[in-house]
């Protein structure tokens, strides 16, 4: 029976939870790299046995680990995630400039057909390609000494390179969105890049219509629609029409605006996930109750989405990497919070149940469905 297996990146190791195509029972492995810092596991859509990892750690920098036999055994590929070319310079938080610098890899985003492309999104804003497995890494420089990139300033998280969506329909076309300079996008292969910040408002900026300096948190896309662009930025939950040339707020009835991930439904393009968070000095579910919030017309209009979820004394997040959706045929919707638990629903979000508690916080969850 075909099955799922959802990736889970935590502060303190990885895990992979397996299940059948009726996501009852789920099979819970790990940690992997037990104590490390895992920002974020992905499969490969080419080749299901092939998964990566971004390892972090304070002590030993930035490590790629790549499995082939789905998670049973782990090996470090190549790490020279170094910046081409002059460093250059960008903004700080004070409006001083200084060097860009190499953190850790955020986001892991490997090729729909080639199972040896792999895609990395780093802090400091740096986007990078692998063409051969993982074991040698080239900078895609063009976004990041883009002519507005020395205008570019960090988030409260960092200045993250941690959306990147590929075009379905044309290889060569990109999306990336960087946390706090906006959403970019390439029609070349990564040769050039194009700010694609238009209709985005954001306070606390000296221009609140600028093309560059706005937080988005997360980028979703349904395949079969490459033309539309849902996000949630930080305040405001914006949809485009015109991948991304001009963009519509569609926050509509929400609680609150503010949030991290966002997610499209497997089978149905205008079914749009997102989790709202009280503010951004306070990161945890309004009124301390866990809802998921769905909108089955594209935005606007949203429903709560709240049964097996806690509805009293709930204080988590959702971070942005960690709501992932299935393509079985009842779509399976899953999300990880920073309490430690993994929540499923087998039927689009209408019931819930928690797959898995006591986990490290969670950074990321990707889903993958087996044969």
């Amino acid at each position: 029976m075909t099955g799922v297996r959802l990736l889970v990146g935590t502060r303190k190791g990885a895990f992979t939870l397996t299940a059948d195509g009726m996501r009852k029972d789920w099979e819970v492995s790990g940690p992997h790299f037990g104590g490390w810092e895992i920002y974020h596991v992905n499969g490969s859509a080419a080749d299901p046995d092939r998964l990566w990892a971004s390892q972090s750690s304070g002590w030993f920098g930035q490590i790629i680990q790549r499995s082939d036999d789905g998670g049973k055994s782990w090996n470090p590929v190549g790490n020279d995630f170094a910046y081409d070319g002059e460093v250059g310079e960008h903004l700080w938080y004070d409006g001083n400039p200084r060097p860009w610098e190499f953190k850790r890899i955020w986001h892991l985003e490997p090729s729909r057909t080639d199972p040896d492309l792999v895609y990395a999104g780093a802090e400091d804003a740096a986007l990078y390609r692998s063409t051969d497995g993982g074991t040698s890494w080239t900078e895609l420089t063009a976004l990041r000494t883009h002519e507005s990139g020395p205008r570019w300033q960090p988030g409260a998280g960092g200045m993250c390179l941690h959306t990147i969506i590929l075009d379905p329909a044309d290889p060569k076309r990109m999306f990336v969105a960087i946390s706090a300079a906006g959403a970019f996008r390439t029609d070349d292969g990564g040769e050039t890049w194009l700010p694609i910040n238009k209709g985005l408002r954001s306070g606390g900026i000296p221009d609140e219509d600028a093309e560059v300096g706005h937080c988005v948190h997360r980028l979703a896309m349904h395949p079969s629609r490459p033309g539309v662009l849902y996000m949630q930025k930080h305040w405001d939950v914006m949809r485009s029409d015109n991948a991304g040339d001009q963009w519509h707020e569609i926050s509509g009835d929400l609680p609150t605006d503010f949030g991290f991930p966002i997610a499209v439904h497997a089978h149905e393009p205008e079914t749009v996930y997102v989790v709202p968070i009280t503010s951004d000095s306070e990161h945890y579910v309004p009124d301390a109750r866990l809802r998921v919030y769905r909108s089955r017309t594209g935005g606007d209009e949203w429903e709560p989405l709240t049964n097996g979820l806690p509805q009293e004394n709930c204080y988590v997040n959702i971070l942005r990497d960690a709501m992932a959706v299935d393509t079985l045929d009842d779509c399976g919707i899953y999300f990880g919070t920073t309490g430690g638990q993994v929540y499923g629903s087998p039927d689009g979000g209408d019931s819930w149940q928690p797959i898995v508690r006591d986990l490290p916080a969670v950074l990321s969850v990707e889903a993958q469905v087996l044969p």
